[in-house]
Formats: C-alpha cells, sequence, structure tokens
C-alpha cells in the first residue's frame, strides 16, 4: 500500500474544510468592535455568534470537506459524510454524554469512512431490477451501516480513548517549549511533501481541552485560542516570526545575490513571494527556490524555525491563527493573544539573522539560486498558461498518463499511471521549481501561485479532443525566437513559423514522430510530415548549402518512418561553424494554415529531444494533407 500518497491525498483534501476558518475569525473579529457604543450590541452579538457557529460545526465541516476532497467533490460522498456524522454525534452524545469527544479527527474519520465507500461503490452494478440502488448510490446505505458499528465501537472503547488522549495530550504539553521545538522542526521538514497538514492536525485541532463558560469543551491549540483560552496558541504563535520575516528576507537574500542582468526580473518575482509570505503566510515559493539546491540549508532553516517556537513559549506569546501565520492574521487575531506584540522584535530579529545567514551560505557554497545561472526556474509567465499548459501536459507523459490531477496553492498534485514518463528537465524548464515523487504515481510539482491557473487548463486539455502536435528538442543548445535567426527568410516567417536553436553538439534528432518526406542532397536539411499532416522543416545552419553536404552524415533516407529522438543527422559543428553564416538552426511548421494556435516554451538552454519546447493546436478539419515543401 502506497502510505506517502494516500497521506498526500489527504492531506490536500484537508485545505478544502481548512478554508471556512479565516471566515469564522474575520467574523469573531468585527463581532468585537464596540457596536454598542452606535447602538447596535445585537448586530455584534449576532456576529459573534455566526464566528461561533463555524467553529461549534468544525468537525462536520470536516467530515463533508474530507469526502469531497477525495472524491473530485462528488456530491453524494459529502452526503453521506454529513448523514454519517449527524448519526454518529448523535448517538455517541447520547450514550456517552460529554464522557467522550471525537472532535476534528473524528470529522476526518467519517469524511474518510465516505470516500472509501464511495471508491468502493461508485463501479457497482446490480441485476437491472434494483440497479436503482446500484453504483453511487448505494454509498448512503453502507456509510448508515458503518456508522452504526462505528457508534458500537465507540461507545464500548470511548472512554478509554478519551483517557489515553487525555494522558498524551498532558505529556505532549508537559514538554513546554522543548514540545514546541520539536513541533516547528518537524512540522517545516515536512512542507516540501505536503504533509505539514496532516502533522498539524493534531496539535491544531485535538491537543489540550478548554471548557467554555457554558460548559462546552472545546480541543486543539487553534479552536481553544478562538474560543478564549488564555493558555492556547502556543502551537501557531512562533510561526509568525518565519512567515512574516524569515522567509521575506531569503527573498531578499536571493535578489541581492542574483546576477545583475537577472536582477529585475528576479526582484519582480522574489517581492511578490515575500509579500505573499508576509501578508497570507504562503511560503513555498521561497523555500522551494533552494530546497532542491541546497537541502542542507532547507534543515538549517527548519531547526532555526523550531527554535523561533522555542522563543516564543519561552516569551509566554500565545497567538493563533485562521488560515497561516501571515500579518493578515496577526491583525485580525492580536485582539485574542496575549504578549503578541512581541512577536514583531522577535520576527525582526530572525529577518535579519536570516538575511545575513542566507547571503553568506549562497555565496559562500556558490548555491544556484534563482538568479545566479542562466537556468534560473522562476519566471513571470501567467500570461501565457493558457499557452504553456500543453506543454507541461506533455512534460508530465501525456494526457493518458494522468489519473487525476489536483492543486493546492503552490503545487499541482497529480497521479499518473506511470511516475517515470515524467521530464523532469522539461518541466523545470517550463517554471517547475520542483518535483518531488511519493511512490504509487503520486508526484507533486511545485509551480508556485500559478499551480491552481496551471491545474484548471490542464483539466481543460483532459476534457477535449486533442489537435494538437508536440514538439521536442531537435538537438541540444540554446532555443531562440524565429526572429533572432540572422536570415529575412526565416525571421520573417516566410517559409513558416516555428523556433530555432543554436546548437552545442553536431547531432540533429527527429522532434517529432513521422515520415521522411525530403532530405536535400547538402544533408543540411531534412523534412518531416506527421501523421495529422504536419510538414516541419529542420534547417542546420544558415548558409550551409554551399557546403555540399561536406561534414554532414544523414543516418536516414526519404521514405524512413522516424521516432521522436531518433538520430537523423551528425555533422561537425566547429568545422560547419567556420563555412557557414550562423549555426542557428530553424525548427517550422511550413503549412501553417493549419495551425489554429501556437504555444512555446521559455526561450533559453535545452537538452537533445527535451519534451516541451513548442505545441501547436491544429485546426478540427485539419488532420491530413499533402505536404507543403514544393
Amino acid at each position: 500500500m502506497n502510505w506517502m500518497g494516500n497521506l498526500q491525498q489527504l492531506g490536500r483534501s484537508l485545505m478544502l474544510p481548512t478554508m471556512t476558518i479565516p471566515v469564522a475569525a474575520i467574523l469573531l473579529r468585527l463581532g468585537t468592535l464596540p457596536w454598542d457604543e452606535v447602538n447596535m450590541s445585537r448586530f455584534g452579538e449576532i456576529l459573534l455568534f455566526c464566528g461561533n457557529t463555524i467553529f461549534t460545526y468544525l468537525p462536520m465541516i470536516f467530515a463533508v470537506g474530507v469526502a469531497l476532497g477525495l472524491t473530485e467533490s462528488a456530491g453524494i460522498a459529502g452526503m453521506s459524510a454529513l448523514i454519517g456524522h449527524l448519526i454518529f454525534i448523535q448517538v455517541t452524545k447520547h450514550y456517552l454524554g460529554d464522557v467522550f469527544h471525537l472532535g476534528v479527527p473524528g470529522g476526518i474519520l467519517i469524511g474518510l469512512l465516505a470516500a472509501v465507500l464511495y471508491h468502493r461503490c461508485k463501479n457497482i452494478r446490480l441485476p437491472e431490477y434494483i440497479q436503482l440502488f446500484g453504483g453511487p448510490r448505494m454509498v448512503p446505505f453502507l456509510m448508515g451501516l458503518s456508522i452504526f458499528f462505528l457508534s458500537i465501537i465507540t461507545i464500548e472503547i470511548g472512554p478509554y480513548m478519551e483517557a489515553f488522549m487525555e494522558t498524551l495530550s498532558d505529556a505532549i504539553l508537559s514538554l513546554g517549549g522543548f514540545g514546541t521545538f520539536l513541533y516547528g522542526v518537524i512540522h517545516r521538514l515536512l512542507v516540501p511533501s505536503g504533509l505539514h497538514h496532516v502533522f498539524n492536525n493534531f496539535f491544531w485541532y485535538q491537543l489540550g481541552a478548554y471548557e467554555k463558560p457554558g460548559g462546552e469543551m472545546i480541543f486543539g491549540d487553534l479552536p481553544r485560542y478562538f474560543s478564549g483560552d488564555p493558555t492556547a496558541g502556543v502551537y501557531m504563535a512562533g510561526l509568525y516570526p518565519i512567515m512574516m520575516f524569515a522567509l521575506p528576507a531569503i527573498a531578499l537574500a536571493i535578489i541581492q545575490e542574483a546576477r545583475e542582468d537577472l536582477k529585475p526580473k528576479i526582484r519582480a518575482t522574489f517581492m511578490t513571494a515575500a509579500l505573499a509570505s508576509f501578508l497570507t503566510g504562503v511560503t513555498e515559493p521561497i523555500e522551494f527556490a533552494f530546497l532542491f539546491v541546497a537541502p542542507y540549508l532547507f534543515i538549517v532553516h527548519a531547526i532555526l524555525s523550531g527554535f523561533a517556537m522555542w522563543i516564543a513559549s519561552a516569551l509566554d506569546i500565545h497567538h493563533g491563527f485562521s488560515y497561516s501565520a501571515g500579518a493578515i492574521d496577526f491583525l485580525i487575531n492580536l485582539h485574542l493573544s496575549r504578549n503578541g506584540l512581541l512577536l514583531l522584535p522577535l520576527g525582526l530579529a530572525y529577518g535579519l539573522v536570516y538575511y545575513f545567514l542566507f547571503r553568506w551560505a549562497i555565496r559562500r557554497f556558490r548555491i544556484p539560486t534563482p538568479g545566479r545561472e542562466e537556468g534560473s526556474h522562476l519566471e513571470e509567465w501567467a500570461g501565457d498558461i493558457p499557452y504553456r499548459s500543453p506543454l507541461v501536459l506533455q512534460a508530465l507523459g501525456g494526457r493518458e498518463n494522468i489519473k487525476s490531477i489536483e492543486a493546492c496553492i503552490t503545487r499541482l498534485r497529480l497521479t499518473l499511471v506511470n511516475d517515470r514518463l515524467l521530464d523532469i528537465s522539461a518541466l523545470k524548464h517550463l517554471g517547475a521549481v520542483g518535483v518531488i515523487r511519493l511512490g504509487g504515481g503520486n508526484v507533486q510539482v511545485v509551480f508556485g501561485t500559478y499551480s491552481e491557473l496551471i491545474r484548471e487548463e490542464i483539466k481543460k486539455l483532459l476534457g477535449k479532443e486533442s489537435h494538437q502536435v508536440l514538439f521536442n528538442a531537435p538537438m541540444q543548445g540554446r532555443m531562440i525566437p524565429l526572429e533572432e535567426v540572422p536570415d529575412q527568410i526565416f525571421a520573417n516567417k516566410l517559409v513558416g513559423n516555428g523556433v530555432a536553436f543554436m546548437p552545442e553538439r553536431g547531432e540533429l534528432v527527429s522532434p517529432v514522430a513521422g515520415k521522411i518526406i525530403i532530405l536535400y542532397p547538402t544533408l543540411h536539411a531534412v523534412g518531416i510530415q506527421t501523421k495529422e499532416g504536419v510538414d516541419v522543416l529542420l534547417h542546420i545552419g544558415i548558409d550551409t548549402a554551399p557546403l555540399q553536404g561536406k561534414w554532414f552524415t544523414a543516418f536516414i533516407k526519404e521514405g524512413d518512418t522516424v521516432e521522436s529522438g531518433q538520430l537523423l543527422v551528425r555533422f561537425n559543428l566547429q568545422k560547419v561553424a567556420k563555412g557557414c553564416k550562423s549555426l542557428a538552426t530553424p525548427m517550422i511548421i511550413t503549412n501553417v494554415e493549419k495551425v489554429k494556435s501556437w504555444s512555446f516554451a521559455p526561450y533559453k538552454a535545452v537538452k537533445k529531444g527535451q519534451a516541451s519546447v513548442m505545441s501547436v493546436e491544429l485546426k478540427s478539419e485539419d488532420t491530413r494533407g499533402g505536404n507543403s515543401f514544393g
């Protein structure tokens, strides 16, 4: 069983119900305003009541949210989780009273149960005369039976589980600051895999207990904080210095250490990332900028994060958040904090430590953070997402390789048929900061805050018939716009449209699968026709025809069928360079009337055969045709 993959999917599903908590926090903050001074005290009471209602029904929200998140928003799974949770709460309350509370973990358990039943039953076919109850419609019925047995088990062992949870909570809380240090380190180390959402669940929604004035029991550091527990907030407060100050300081260090020619682009990208971390606590775009190139530095970052938690605990700081430890949450929830303002000088001190530490480390160990080399991955390409998404899909192994695709704020979360079909080099070429394999076909691709937009575009592509032709790099070198080719015929697109390459090695491979329509006698140009009828011309260098094939060796002949990546021509790079105007090698489509739209990857270094450098969407009526090489 692929536990890592399953935990990844659970972590993703927890994001959906978590998004309701900021609503509660805002309502509670608005409710504490001095409404009585303007004779609107009832208005404030209603705001408080609405905010508290979300926390009251938080376990139910998690039950439904997890069920929906694990079933691609299947309504019947969400409804089954709702029914199951209502039954479970009423039965356990009737027979156990206030002795046992599963809280949010109980809601998650019921959501998981509904999701498992949905996936087990959705394809079941019964005899025709009772098929009305077949498939997904079996889920509510089986959910009722499952909750019946779960309730019986809970009634029997509930008091023992309650005693165990109290003992465990007391043991963790007795660790004091050291416990918060361990939590901070583990939390940060789990961020790359996305499993921190699962880890946080116990601390934020189960650890510790608080009895409200009305007798209601509240569990977990987060709900207790918003319910007014003065001891809550210790497992959240120490995250504020990291999110608001330390991570933005890393972004500033990366900007300062970037090359001067790349600094404007890096500044625009990382100032945005720093602002996102400061305001909302979204840190992955910054953390992934150094995680894969300097993992040892990430470990130092995790340890420093743990110390931030410990220091906050030692200073008796209690502060909480509804979503993440950014400035927005800091201000909204400051009224409930204790010594919360101390987080600001602590954060400033942390920011200075991080800034000088990272500048020193980047320079001392020559860490290739974005902007220090030509291959920096983070670029501004939001406007190109609809055009680059077909290339991303190809780099993921194509539409047939996608089982499921979801996204959280900073990463695509995928289940693939075969994760070996991933072209990691192409994904990084297209802007991915990193790729994380979790086994069993479960993969995360970090695209930063563009991830959800990319997911939506890829889902559109998966939902419609494909008329695309995808191109790999025909040689190793640098991809350049066709307009930069030093030849007016190619630069003005009089022959066709496409891209060009400046080769680093003397090998030309096929960018597509197809048939060799023409091999020029001088061996410097090859024409290929794909099965869709797209005519592709590869022209090695400018003014190479006069070389009369000298220093060129062809490995194909006219009429041959070739596969993508197959060697076509080998040539002597140095001698051809001396005998021609330029080595710029256009890859163009000559029958451009067939093409509806074009997609191009960033113009930078590519490897021979690298996927996803160009794709075209064909007009639906144009799927075959004669060659256009003349």
